[in-house]
């Protein structure tokens, strides 16, 4: 298979939906790079909302396989009985309803990546199938004599640990050893809670382009609140929030009420903010703008490795004011031209 020129551009692309600058999150943001490039199978785990999808396909178009089709499956709504029909395809008239030939997902994906979602929710059938399938990447359709080679990467997603569910039986430890061959862990929200600060403006900014109208943006007193709340569901929840808020919100700044109005699991949040006196309120307001700033800047940076004026362009700024924030938090040693990424505090600081 041909290899690709690595292209921080292209990788500034393909990363852009995983918003982060926490050391556990450009941990798992380093090991997508990494292993990319390799043949092995991928085992992302993170808990529902984390970016278990988003991560595969980082991992697919930043690999060498990233020109060829990549196929989600959701293992969980795979019938059982259809299971080797769905993945394997099967031959007109293999069965009552084969009308007509059908390729199958894993046909669908060769040359790219079949991405297998809540793995964890195959059926004991369904494991044994998969397992046969990835001990040699042979398979025959239903209806066919002849076997067929694939050549296709496995990347699967699961929100709970396997090792338990083989613990209990409940999972098949020669499956699961043949999944986790490299493993990728999705922090959860709550254990990088000052990503919110950079998730925000990014989520705020795909709602404008999904429903239309104008780009708004968080209070201070609203990103505190953002930021003391545990997000169970993590940034899927965060989205739907923000999504909520876009709509119903006629001002151009979303204040703490309107989110409290648009989720009413803020309110132990609130509770929060209603104990700090108006001193300590105006010193966790500089402390958090001066935060959410920094922050700001660390990821564009990153994102655009060290090239100020691509961070511009890719944070919709005039460069001139990005140039300004940066040499204000002594950042701008990471941005001069010619630097090839920002310093290691810039990103996991």
């Amino acid at each position: 298979m041909k290899m690709r020129a690595a292209d921080p551009s292209l990788d500034a692309i393909h990363l852009r939906n995983l918003i982060g600058a926490s050391p556990a999150f450009q941990g798992a943001i380093a090991l997508i790079r990494r292993f990319a490039h390799s043949k092995a199978p991928i085992l992302i785990i993170g808990e529902t909302g984390t970016g278990k999808e988003f991560a595969a396909h980082a991992a697919h178009y930043l690999s060498d396989r990233g020109d060829a089709a990549f196929i989600p499956v959701n293992c969980g709504a795979l019938p059982d009985a259809l299971i080797e029909s769905e993945l394997f395809g099967h031959a007109k008239g293999a069965f009552t309803d084969a009308s007509r030939a059908r390729p199958g997902l894993i046909r669908e994906a060769e040359g790219g990546t079949l991405f297998l979602d809540e793995v964890e929710a195959l059926s004991p059938r369904g494991q044994v199938i998969l397992l046969r399938f990835l001990q040699d990447a042979s398979f025959r359709a239903v209806g066919e004599e002849h076997r067929r080679h694939a050549n296709v990467r496995v990347i699967t997603a699961s929100n709970v640990n396997l090792r338990r569910l083989v613990d209990r039986g409940e999972f098949r430890s020669d499956l699961m050893f043949r999944l986790d061959v490299l493993s990728i862990e999705m922090p959860p929200l709550r254990e990088r809670a000052d990503d919110i600060a950079l998730l925000v403006p990014h989520l705020l900014a795909k709602a404008t382009r999904s429903e239309g109208g104008n780009l708004k943006s968080v209070s201070l007193a609203g990103l505190q609140l953002l930021c003391g709340y545990s997000w169970p569901g993590n940034v899927r929840e965060l989205e739907h929030v923000l999504l909520r808020c876009h709509l119903q919100s006629d001002r151009a700044i979303i204040e703490a009420a309107d989110l409290l109005n648009c989720s009413s699991a803020l309110t132990d949040s609130a509770c929060h903010v209603k104990t700090m006196d108006g001193s300590e309120l105006r010193k966790e307001k500089l402390r958090a703008a001066h935060e959410v700033e920094r922050r700001f800047v660390e990821h564009a940076l990153a994102r655009s490795n060290g090239n100020i004026s691509e961070a511009a362009r890719l944070c919709n700024m005039e460069r001139g004011a990005l140039s300004k924030m940066a040499k204000k938090h002594r950042l701008y040693e990471s941005a001069l031209p010619g630097a090839a990424a920002p310093r290691a505090s810039a990103i996991a600081s």
